[in-house]
């Protein structure tokens, strides 16, 4: 190490850092702090790192980077964070106070033009993405580019600075809708995607992205690993958010039934935010190059229905229920077709990780969650 690392590393760790991570959310809070007591020997591979993030307020882009200052506070890593977002209004609200911290850093811009960053980095976490599936049905080109071009600029940014990891975040949507024995799917299985449909804008953009990122690797050297996650939720999810896990929560929150707009027959397993984090570090630090891991946990597996009654039962003091109300045109809503798609994540076992919450503490802590930001 030389002495200019030896500087920056004692200027890291002599910040204020008794600025909390999550100071609004006590449940997020206690997420990080738990995450780097179960990881401390993970978050040790990024001591006196550079960490790039893209898509850095996003749900698990901007707990990724609460992680990694919550390691500099807890254990002086002296990871400097840069994270790249377009709205520097938005980056105040999820970060607040953690701006002031001398081991973040914003960089403003829009992931589809040329990065302009010119200090080091050592990693790079690129999760920007379009993520509602009302706007992949509305503005599918815009998805579509996004993915592509989005990415192609940060896989010359990696090339550009040597980066020593670059991790994408993928989608279990690159499997399509799998056959009906496809049993639990691994990363080799390929299932159908209709081109012609303007929901595939999202899924497809995934398959071609992961493609470049093998491209770039096989071509130029970067170290590119792929994470497909699962539908991942938990705490740090936004009260208004849309998707169904917090509708649901919303739901008992409210004490509103529950409305399924389909018989809601899809099956698929889901992931908590905490062990998402842990996975897309795992990684980003010890994943195969031009390799891909699925991340899920593989006991939650249920459909949406009986996630939905789930809720119910969770919450009984809410005294809702589950009901059906099926529209003339469900394309409008831009849900996937009615599958079962059930991931097995033991690649991403064989590195190490294993998840620690199960379905019902999911929508617990989510609710808790979701409760205390409503409040605020």
């Amino acid at each position: 190490m030389d002495h200019r690392q030896v500087t920056d590393s004692q200027a890291l760790q002599s910040m204020d850092s008794q600025i909390p991570e999550s100071p609004r959310d006590e449940v997020l809070q206690e997420d990080m702090e738990l995450l780097i007591k179960e990881e401390t020997a993970l978050f040790e591979r990024f001591r006196n790192k550079t960490v790039f993030v893209t898509g850095a307020t996003g749900l698990l882009g901007s707990q990724l980077i609460k992680a990694l200052l919550c390691s500099n506070r807890l254990l002086g890593i002296g990871c400097k964070v840069i994270a790249l977002v377009r709205s520097r209004k938005k980056a105040d609200k999820v970060f607040g106070r953690l701006l002031e911290r001398a081991d973040m850093q914003l960089v403003t811009g829009d992931i589809t033009s040329p990065v302009s960053y010119d200090g080091a980095v050592d990693y790079i976490v690129h999760g920007a993405s379009a993520t509602s599936s009302r706007y992949f049905v509305s503005n599918p080109v815009e998805t579509i580019l996004t993915a592509i071009d989005g990415t192609a600029q940060m896989l010359e940014f990696a090339k550009q600075k040597q980066a020593e990891g670059f991790l994408y975040l993928s989608s279990l949507e690159v499997y399509g809708t799998p056959s009906a024995d496809a049993g639990k799917i691994k990363e080799s299985y390929s299932g159908y995607i209709d081109p012609l449909q303007v929901r595939s804008s999202y899924s497809e953009g995934k398959r071609m992205v992961e493609c470049l990122c093998a491209s770039y690797a096989s071509e130029y050297g970067v170290p590119v690993k792929i994470a497909r996650l699962s539908q991942t939720f938990g705490a740090g999810v936004e009260y208004e958010d849309g998707r169904v896990f917090a509708e649901f929560a919303r739901c008992a929150l409210e004490k509103k039934n529950i409305v399924l707009h389909t018989k809601g027959q899809t099956v698929r397993s889901y992931c908590y935010t905490k062990d998402a984090v842990a996975a897309m570090l795992l990684i980003l630090a010890k994943g195969e190059s031009a390799a891909a891991y699925n991340v899920t946990n593989m006991d939650t597996r249920i459909s949406i229905a009986d996630m939905a009654q789930l809720v119910c039962d969770t919450f009984p003091q809410a005294g809702i229920q589950v009901t059906f109300d099926m529209p003339d045109d469900v394309a409008a809503f831009g849900y996937n077709p009615e599958m079962v798609i059930a991931l097995d994540s033991g690649r991403l076992m064989e590195l190490g990780w294993k998840p620690t919450t199960d379905l019902r503490e999911m929508f617990i802590r989510l609710a808790k969650s979701m409760s205390g930001s409503r409040a605020v």
